[in-house]
């Protein structure tokens, strides 16, 4: 530890510690342009400038370390007057465009111009101007306001992990810039509009819509994935107006979770709020005519239809599916609402396929350790994960971690990845699991360990590497992704993923899709468990029972778009076609719905209620409305406290959110099945090579995992292109297609024609076809067999 004075104040500090991390510590501000606390030091812009006793010049605080017993000031004459004369020499070319710049009121030049600047300026030759680069549809350029500080710049090559903009040219004529124009593609760009210190980067889809003294700040949480980034919500709107409008989201520090970043889906993804599909009042199907109702009358007819659907086929005839985005408040009322009537057919896991060890999966699907500890791992091994288009906050963690381990991946795509892998296995999709149980049966041989369901496993020299680099690793893991979990043989893997994780000391991991997988598990959102993880003694038919194999007579689905969400979409569809009564609570309108449903049940989103999520980490995050409800929407909790109080069932008299948050959570602590462990014990499981010769990949793009995100429309720019089929060069030839050839997908009694891309990441026999696009809504099934003809 060293010992210093700052403006005649004593610290004490560790060693490498710079004169401004020392100043941040007792809290004296020294003014700073390109330094940040998360960057890597550039020392260019010179605004730090303070005295040090003994040295003649002023120094850079950003960048000059702490030396026992110095001594420095921050606002003496000779460090005032360098940064002074710093601020005069920024302003130069700086155009002066307050009163139109989307930063006014929260810029750091203005801020610090206010206290270093000048009432007028030595300079009387002309000012330069630089033209403002067009980088996509999030961020809007206006270089002339740049002072060069390269935040921007670090940040893309030190966190995002991709380097797009860059300093070009020199002196006078330098700028930031794209070297080839383009649009950024880091899932995490928007960052730099908050790093920017001027207004030289801003968010473009609400520029010049607001200004920062007239948004209200609200604490909220990432919407988008099971990472639950913690975010500020920027609403406008007079204080006596409930009906305030979401105008923008911002990071909101959480060293734990997010740090400082968010990702452009969380960031973003509000501005499908106020798409012209959102539903403000009920409706009700009168023949084949809808027609607006209300709450009353919605609530008695959907009462009365179900009471004739129990009354003469029970309530196993009941089913209720949710998104992995509801609340843990509406999931646990869904549940609670759903067994109270007779039915456990519930559940949230619409893109899962393989449900037999679910009795065997722990309290919920866990990531095995904090999130913050991944930046630490020496090794890792993504099985299944597209991380970077996933998870883009874990994808981060890693590509911090991966600096110091050795990265791994067993994929059906070779996806590009932020980090370098040291091993990597490209199999089809078919063969997911023989790929790891390769890596499985290495390590049995070298833990001298026997494994009847492996013995005819011979692992490939690839697999014996990763084996020897999980085992030899001082901290390491294993994640399974989105396409494992929803792997047709996702059983075995996890079983697989078990005994690696015993013989190897990995953690074990799981990468779930929307914000509250975790939640939905803990609040009994399955057919096989109650609230707080309580095996239910009849357990229920899964979600791919009830949309396939097992149709029945009713169905009820929260914030659910079954064409667009499931896994089979097209079993999905016709089963809801048949159904007797189909009860939409959704936020917003389709035409598919609109096809299949009898009723259609305004809920708001999370903006507008007060909710909780568990996050991946198992963290419960609570958050309020932004908002008041917009129209008739009401939260879904109390749509379905209302329908519980309709038919008249007891055990529903919350008053709050909170109410209901408190009696789960009771519960959850009293729970005797709260392990988190990867998974409870050992089993037996069945390794064999698929008899499937070519199989669908069906990801859903990173910009259409749900509802609300799907009706962003500048997140829809980002996605370039058009949708297609998929398929590597060789195989593109057995089929005799070539690129931009009208091509047929056939799945079952579904046919979808899409144009022709060779794509060299795709594994052998592997077909890709995303799921959630309006072109593919309906078709097949996800990670199934498939036939190509040509159109």
């Amino acid at each position: 530890m060293i010992e210093l004075e700052i403006n005649q104040r004593k610290v004490v500090v560790a060693e490498s510690t710079t004169i401004i991390e020392a100043a941040d510590e007792i809290g004296i501000y020294i003014p700073r342009f390109c330094y940040h606390k998360k960057l890597s030091i550039a020392a260019n812009c010179r605004m730090c400038l303070v005295e040090v006793e003994k040295v003649g010049k002023p120094l850079p605080a950003c960048a000059t370390p702490v030396t026992p017993g110095m001594k420095v000031l921050t606002s003496s004459d000779k460090a005032l007057s360098a940064q002074r004369a710093v601020m005069e020499y920024l302003l130069i070319n700086h155009p002066l465009d307050c009163p139109i710049c989307d930063q006014g009121g929260e810029c750091e030049l203005q801020d610090l111009a206010m206290g270093y600047g000048r009432a007028d300026s030595y300079y009387r030759e002309g000012k330069r101007a630089v033209k403002s680069e067009d980088i996509g549809p999030l961020i809007k350029t206006e270089m002339t306001r740049c002072i060069q500080c390269t935040r921007c710049v670090r940040f893309g090559e030190e966190i995002a992990g991709l380097r797009e903009l860059g300093v070009i040219y020199r002196g006078e004529q330098e700028e930031i810039a794209t070297y080839v124009s383009h649009f950024l593609k880091s899932e995490l760009s928007a960052n730099i509009i908050d790093i920017c210190p001027v207004g030289a980067l801003t968010d473009k889809p609400v520029r010049y819509q607001g200004r920062g003294w007239e948004y209200r700040e609200h604490p909220s949480i990432g919407a988008h994935d099971c990472v639950g980034a913690h975010t500020f919500i920027h609403t406008r709107g007079a204080e006596y107006i409930p009906q305030r409008k979401v105008m923008r989201a911002v990071p909101r520090e959480n060293e734990a979770i997010n740090e400082t970043w968010m990702s452009d889906r969380d960031r973003f993804g509000h501005l499908g709020l106020y798409h012209a599909s959102r539903v403000y009042q009920p409706r009700m199907k009168q023949g084949d005519r809808w027609i607006f109702v209300s709450w009353e009358t919605a609530l008695q007819a959907i009462a009365d239809r179900l009471q004739s659907v129990l009354q003469r086929v029970g309530g196993g005839q009941v089913a209720a599916l949710a998104s992995s985005n509801a609340t843990v408040e509406e999931l646990y009322l869904l549940q609670k609402w759903m067994r109270a009537i007779g039915s456990a057919n519930v559940d949230h896991r619409v893109r899962w396929q393989d449900f037999s060890d679910q009795q065997h999966m722990p309290m919920f699907p866990h990531l095995g350790m904090a999130i913050a500890d991944i930046a630490h791992l020496n090794a890792v091994l993504l099985v299944g994960s597209d991380v970077r288009l996933e998870q883009p906050l874990i994808s981060h963690r890693l590509h911090q971690a991966s600096e110091e381990a050795s990265m791994m991946a067993i994929n059906p795509v070779d996806y590009s990845y932020l980090f370098p892998l040291a091993h990597k296995m490209i199999v089809p999709p078919q063969h997911m699991t023989m790929a790891l149980a390769e890596v499985a049966r290495a390590l049995a041989d070298s833990m001298n360990q026997s494994v009847d369901e492996l013995a005819n496993i011979q692992p490939s020299a690839r697999a014996k590497a990763m084996a020897q680099t999980l085992k030899t690793a001082q901290s390491s893991a294993l994640f399974f992704g989105e396409h494992a979990l929803h792997h047709p043989e996702a059983a075995c893997l996890r079983a697989l993923g078990q005994y690696i994780h015993q013989w190897s000391t990995a953690s074990l991991g799981f990468l779930t899709e929307g914000t509250n997988s975790a939640g939905a598990w803990l609040a009994g959102a399955l057919p096989h468990r109650g609230a707080a993880g309580i095996s239910v003694s009849q357990p229920g038919l899964d979600a791919k029972a009830v949309l396939t194999t097992q149709p029945l007579s009713a169905y009820f689905l929260l914030n659910l778009e079954p064409e667009l969400d499931c896994a089979y979409p097209f079993a999905a569809l016709q089963t809801l076609h048949q159904a007797e009564l189909v009860v939409c609570l959704s936020t917003f309108n389709s035409a598919e719905a609109e096809q299949y449903a009898n009723f259609i049940l305004p809920i708001v989103p999370y903006t507008e209620t007060d909710g909780t999520w568990v996050n991946v980490e198992g963290v419960w995050q609570s958050f309020v409305a932004v908002s008041a409800p917009q129209g008739d929407a009401q939260p879904a909790w109390k749509v379905l406290r209302a329908l519980a109080r309709t038919l008249m069932l007891p055990g529903f008299d919350y008053h709050t959110a909170q109410d209901i948050r408190h009696d789960l959570k009771t519960q959850v602590e009293r729970s005797s099945a709260s392990s988190v462990e990867a998974i409870a014990a050992l089993r037996s499981f069945h390794v064999k090579p698929s008899k499937a010769k070519w199989m669908r990949l069906a990801p859903w793009p990173i910009y259409r995992v749900d509802s609300l995100v799907r009706r962003s429309e500048p997140l829809s720019q980002v996605l370039n292109g058009q949708p297609s089929i998929g398929l590597n060069a060789a195989m593109a030839k057995q089929w005799q297609f070539f690129p931009g050839d009208r091509v047929t997908a056939i799945q079952g009694g579904s046919r979808v024609t899409l144009p022709l891309i060779i794509d060299e990441r795709l594994a052998d026999y592997a077909v890709w076809i995303p799921s959630g696009l309006a072109q593919t809504a309906g078709f097949g099934q996800a990670e199934a067999d498939i036939i190509l003809e040509r159109a």
